[in-house]
């Protein structure tokens, strides 16, 4: 079974866990690591034979608007994660609807392809925004990959269907959560720092389950930033968020080309119709 590929496209210092810690005023004078990065997941792509959805930054696409046109060209899907990285439950529906439309522009315009999936920032669409996927479903979204059913400090919908839903009666839009394990007794994503802490088997498992238990495609995601070991250290960042974003940054891309070579993967567009027929 063919299962989902995603990456989440974004500079190493915009991240949640350092949001605040760097100013975001800050950012245009950090040093950008994104376009090298994101060339070493492409490349990584490459030898795998493998296609992907980017879901990237419009505050990316403005400022490196040739590593987009690169991403579509190599036959990946280009999708929205938004403007610049501010979680969706901080928004007004107004700020949301004008986020995402800007943020699409940017993407459109850099890419050269329609731009119809979206994933929101730290999944944060859940209970605190009931109006964001109308939101999404009007300005003409197929699908949305914003939710992860778990709990969490950062984010979590735990009540949300582990599998790919409507959440609009009366619109196509389908939401496709993050495909999840279960480590002692709790649910957790599959993909990102979880996927770089904890062993590959937990991961083999869970998309392995997905796939022959529920007969469903795994949804996968990491960043860019997670194959860069060498990448500057935020030493004012608490504790608990230096070690999730630094741990085991050495291993990733080696982990990764052996899930990639392990399972079936594609873009989110090329497999989301199937699972919408079932939603």
């Amino acid at each position: 079974m063919r299962n989902a590929m995603s990456v989440d496209v974004e500079e190493w210092f915009q991240v949640g866990a350092f949001e605040r810690v760097i100013d975001r005023a800050d950012w245009p004078r950090l040093e950008s690591r994104v376009e090298a990065n994101a060339d070493r997941v492409l490349a990584l792509f490459a030898e795998t034979g493998t296609l992907a959805t980017f879901f990237t930054l419009g505050w990316v696409a403005e400022r490196a608007p040739r590593l987009i046109r690169r991403i579509a060209d190599a036959g990946h899907e280009i999708a929205s994660h938004g403007w610049d990285h501010q979680r969706v439950f901080t928004f007004t529906p107004d700020q949301f609807r004008a986020d995402i439309a800007r943020a699409r522009a940017a993407l459109e315009d850099a890419g050269g392809v329609a731009v119809t999936g979206y994933r929101a920032p730290s999944f944060s669409i859940d209970t605190r925004t009931p109006w964001a996927h109308a939101i999404l479903a009007e300005a003409g979204y197929r699908y949305s990959s914003s939710v992860a059913p778990v709990r969490h400090d950062h984010y979590g919908w735990p009540d949300a269907p582990p599998h790919p839903f409507r959440p609009l009666a009366d619109a196509p839009l389908i939401e496709w959560p993050i495909t999840t394990a279960r480590v002692l007794g709790r649910q957790v994503p599959v993909g990102g720092g979880f996927f770089r802490l904890l062993p590959g088997r937990i991961t083999r498992t869970a998309v392995a389950e997905a796939n022959r238990v529920a007969a469903r495609p795994a949804m996968f995601y990491f960043h860019p930033w997670e194959v860069d070991p060498d990448q500057p250290r935020v030493s004012a960042a608490p504790l608990r968020s230096r070690i999730r974003h630094y741990s085991r940054l050495g291993a990733m891309e080696g982990k990764l080309r052996g899930l990639l070579r392990r399972h079936s993967w594609g873009r989110v567009d090329a497999i989301v119709e199937t699972e919408a027929a079932r939603a």
